[in-house]
């Protein structure tokens, strides 16, 4: 019976809910940003222009592949059993994964679906493909390589021996690390074991040479303790790779070491490691002093390497991550710029040696100052050979900590990921530490596109599916505020087709005018004039609408003006940024900011932890009221609902919670507009906002109403429509014609909710039963009615009518979102929730739904049209010298075995390039027709017509001469075959008279 007399006491005599079926109550998973899990792998395909990342299996997700193209093209692909990336390659149309689990996974790009799986004979521990090659080398740990068949899904029947115990059978526990094609040589591969590295031969079917790298005693190696040089040592390899054009052969080892061998003859060319040379030789010192006297620094492992090299295969560089001393305090990828590489054939010994001693330059590639890079990705611009490392123009690395950083290559600037790559990177690039939402009307939206330079993009492959279009739904704005102050809009859809795509970025560290201590604590936009206050743990609240840059490419040399409270911050636009959210105007605070609201109408508010409430108008724009909440009466008392008998104590106080409306009073005949304060200790404070003589505004405490817990919600209702009354333009234009809002105020407490006249009537109230409530608002759904829908900390989403304020229906939710984070997840208006599932993704809800889970992905990934380059082949140096040239096609049949007919995609490469070359020799042949005849003038087309008849009546006596002699022949040829024949005949006759 409670819930029947909860509208009378509201003030409210409607049922705002009547409409309302607990049947319409369905969740519908409508879609997901972000990475689930902990990036392992990344590869990219410079020929379809995708970018894929591979997740490990953690508490928060399982292991899966992202694959990211253009704008918003994105497809995940589930791995068939529960484990985490080990490694992924792109192979012409397929996706080759390692999980784990030791089991190889196939997956189409057409289809977006898993093709085969193949468990091998062992642990894998490395990969190796082709973009040429319809197989797929996996290396074991005991030292064996076998293959699998792409096209046919089957092993194939190669299988190559453990070569290093074949060689030296002595060792043991040999497993092979790494494995890697000749850059030009496809039939030379060679083969990292943890001992040593082998140079496997296809065409001979064995090994031909052999690197072992040997430390003799008092020789530093890469070790930084320096008593460990007193005995011979053997370091073991982690990775082995080619020169661009195989000139040399590199290996790393676990003691930070490089070493150079000629892969020719076998002979170590140079041993290094970044810091020094020759570290192979007795009486070198590679010891690095530690922070203190008589302590050496340790080294970071080698994780990565790659010999990159510009468009020319000769000019190379080494890109290397790890391999530096932990005490370093600049982190990042090491380059060396080589220059270019020596002819092998006319330089001596030193000359090849030197050129890996003294590069042209040596820099660092800098990355956050936290983490160490343990892996990264190149962006070649359009050869897909060379092991991804021709002509890069960019490097994505992955830190320890999760994260990923985008640099240039090879100059080593970091590149902004705003819309070059997808909106999911973005919440790793770096970490988001908060977030909220905007509802912004579409009109809006549509014209805030920002314009700011950029580079070229870096992924331009696949092709979004086609969705319903809601033209008249306002848009879903997310503001990401990133870990290094970066903060990021978009739109996060319906579920439906995203109009404007594009990204909207700030940058809080310049607006701050400081690098660090950047950290993002609250946002809020209007969704009707796009304006957007920012507010930080160090108290700046900053204010930024949108605008052109005046100063579009020039750097302007702050100056400080303060006036009527605020600092002017229009000279710390971006100088890239031509037209976007621009700073305009910056409050200081002196503690980090708890609530923050920017109204429709060109009001802000913010509360800090102190206890301070600022008002500011942004027609100045002036701070209009700057008070402590203590100065407006005595706190609240905490309590609940049931009466707790422990003695109360005064507490600090501040706001957690902020709203603008427009209503009447309850000891008032007129409406105004309203702000309404809700406290950490459950109180709220109400405020009017009345224009003043001079043509500003002046703020007035009215009122405040003691609550239980900490307010979470303030919903302004309209008390005889059940429209929000809250202070949008319209309403406030209203206030001039004398229109009247008979509204009351719903608060949201995590233990309760009420439901009353402002700003203090007695009115209704209802407690939760043994649960909190973390986050919650006022939902509508069509024409049915309003709704109250909240998050809960038993895992529920729970919805309750207006004002009878009873519960109507329930779902669990907690398998989908993370319920330790149910107070940072967003409740909007239409009844889309949307939390965190994880560190770094979220997932969209709607609760007027059919119960429908997350729907596959429909873009398409695979671009027929792009087609593989050929691959390198080796000079004719190499040819007329004795080198056996083999092809893609050789190894199939090497690989495959001789019965193997041709794969699918090389008939079908081989059609489309038989196509394109009769299309060119047609359009050839036409061009030069058409080019001949374009400027002929009349006597020009008299005298051609004249050459054709002559060359005719030429070709037509030829013609005739010719029948007239091979008819003369013909008839000299029977003569002949007529006398023959008479002849033998003659001879038959006689030699039988005569008994022959």
């Amino acid at each position: 019976m409670a819930h029947l007399l909860r509208g009378k006491q509201a003030g409210v005599q409607r049922d705002f809910s009547a409409g309302l079926d607990p049947r319409f109550f369905a969740l519908d998973e409508v879609a997901r940003y972000g990475i689930n899990s902990q990036i392992g792998a990344l590869a990219y395909d410079p020929v379809q222009s995708l970018l894929a990342l591979g997740t490990n299996d953690t508490q928060f997700g399982g292991g899966q592949i992202y694959v990211f193209g253009q704008s918003r093209v994105s497809v995940v692909l589930p791995l068939p059993r529960k484990s985490s990336v080990k490694s992924i390659q792109f192979v012409a149309e397929k996706i080759v994964c390692v999980d784990s689990k030791n089991e190889l996974s196939v997956f189409s790009l057409e289809t977006s679906r898993i093709l085969s799986t193949y468990t091998p004979p062992g642990s894998v521990t490395a990969l190796l493909t082709d973009p040429t090659l319809d197989f797929a080398l996996l290396g074991l740990q005991n030292g064996e390589i076998v293959a699998y068949d792409l096209d046919r899904h089957y092993p194939a029947p190669l299988r190559i021996p453990n070569l290093w115990r074949q060689q030296y059978p002595k060792s043991r526990l040999t497993s092979v690390t790494t494995l890697a094609f000749h850059p030009r040589d496809i039939g030379s591969l060679l083969i990292g074991y943890n001992t040593g590295a082998v140079i496997y031969s296809f065409k001979v079917d064995k090994a031909i040479k052999f690197f072992q790298y040997e430390l003799p005693p008092g020789a530093p190696g890469g070790d930084s303790d320096p008593t460990a040089s007193s005995i011979r040592r053997y370091p073991r390899l982690t990775q082995a790779i080619w020169h661009p054009t195989g000139t040399f052969v590199l290996t790393g080892h676990e003691d930070s070491s490089l070493v150079a061998w000629d892969p020719k003859d076998g002979r170590k060319v140079l041993a290094r490691t970044i810091q020094d040379i020759h570290v192979d030789e007795p009486g070198g010192a590679s010891a690095i002093r530690g922070a203190t006297p008589g302590t050496f620094a340790l080294k970071c492992p080698l994780f990565r390497m790659a010999w990159c090299s510009k468009e020319n295969p000769d000019d190379t560089g080494l890109l290397i991550a790890g391999g530096t001393p932990t005490t370093s305090i600049e982190k990042g990828l090491t380059f060396m710029d080589l220059g270019q590489t020596p002819n092998y054939t006319t330089s001596s010994w030193q000359i090849l040696s030197q050129y890996l001693e003294k590069p042209k330059r040596q820099q660092i590639l800098p990355t956050p100052q936290n983490a160490e890079v343990v892996d990264f990705c190149l962006i070649p611009r359009r050869s897909p050979h060379y092991a991804g490392s021709h002509d890069p123009i960019a490097v994505i690395a992955l830190l320890t900590s999760g994260e990923l950083v985008t640099l240039s290559f090879p100059s080593g600037h970091a590149i902004n990921p705003t819309n070059q790559l997808h909106v999911s990177m973005s919440y790793v690039h770096p970490f988001i530490n908060c977030i909220d939402l905007a509802t912004v009307e579409r009109t809006r939206w549509l014209g805030m596109v920002e314009n700011r330079s950029k580079g070229p993009p870096m992924l331009k492959g696949g092709a979004e599916a086609k969705h319903s279009m809601m033209r008249y739904a306002n848009r879903n704005i997310l503001q990401a505020a990133h870990a290094d102050g970066t903060l990021r809009l978009w739109d996060l859809g319906h579920g439906d087709e995203i109009e404007n795509q594009k990204m909207i970025q700030i940058d809080m560290a310049r607006t701050v005018g400081r690098p660090d201590s950047v950290a993002i604590s609250k946002m809020s936009m209007a969704g009707a004039t796009g304006e957007l206050a920012v507010g930080l743990r160090t108290g700046e609240v900053a204010i930024f609408r949108w605008g052109h840059n005046k100063d579009y490419g020039k750097e302007i040399r702050h100056i400080e003006a303060r006036e009527f409270g605020l600092e002017s911050i229009k000279d710390r636009a971006e100088p890239s940024l031509k037209e976007g959210l621009l700073p305009l105007t910056m409050f200081q605070g002196q503690s980090h900011v708890t609530a923050l609201k920017m109204s429709d109408v060109g009001f802000a508010a913010a509360g800090f932890q102190h206890g301070t409430l600022v008002v500011i108008d942004l027609r100045g724009p002036a701070v209009i009221y700057q008070a402590g909440l203590d100065e407006l009466g005595s706190q609240s008392k905490r309590g609940t609902f049931r009466r707790s008998n422990s003695q109360t104590q005064t507490k600090a106080e501040w706001p957690t919670s902020i709203e603008f409306g427009v209503m009447s009073l309850e000891t008032e005949d007129y409406s105004s507009i309203l702000l309404f304060v809700g406290t950490n200790l459950g109180r709220l404070a109400t405020f009017k906002l009345l224009p003043e003589s001079n043509g500003g505004y002046g703020v007035t405490f009215v009122g405040s109403s003691a609550l239980e817990d900490r307010v979470i919600t303030i919903a302004p209702i309209d008390a005889d429509l059940g429209d929000p009354a809250e202070a949008t333009q319209s309403a406030v234009a209203g206030l001039r014609e004398g229109r009247k809002v008979n509204g009351v105020v719903l608060i949201v407490t995590t233990s309760g909710v009420k439901i009353f006249r402002p700003p203090a009537a007695k009115g209704a109230h209802k407690t939760f039963d043994e649960v909190f409530c973390d986050s919650a608002a006022v939902v509508r759904y069509q024409a049915a009615g309003y709704a109250l829908l909240g998050l809960f900390g038993d895992g529920t989403a729970r919805i309750y009518s207006i004002p009878a304020l009873k519960q109507l229906a329930s779902a669990n939710v907690s398998h989908i979102l993370d319920v330790r984070r149910f107070a940072e997840a967003i409740v909007t208006p239409t009844g889309d929730i949307i939390g965190w599932t994880g560190p770094s993704e979220i997932a969209m809800l709607n609760v007027w739904g059919t119960g429908s889970d997350l729907t596959r992905s429909l873009d398409k990934l695979l671009n027929i049209e792009a087609l593989i380059p050929p691959r390198p082949t080796i000079s004719n140096v190499q040819w007329m010298t004795g080198t056996l040239h083999v092809t893609p096609a050789d190894m199939d049949e090497l690989i495959g075995g001789p019965n193997r007919p041709p794969s699918k995609r090389m008939i079908e490469q081989r059609r489309a390039e038989e196509e394109q070359q009769r299309a060119m020799k047609r359009s050839a042949t036409a061009g030069s027709s058409s080019g001949e005849k374009e400027d002929e003038g009349y006597w020009a087309y008299m005298q051609r017509q004249m050459q054709e008849r002559t060359q005719n009546l030429n070709i037509m006596g030829d013609s005739t001469d010719k029948v007239e002699e091979s008819s003369s022949n013909w008839a000299d040829d029977v003569n002949k075959f007529v006398s023959k024949q008479k002849k033998k005949a003659v001879m038959g006759f006689v030699g039988s008279k005569l008994g022959f």
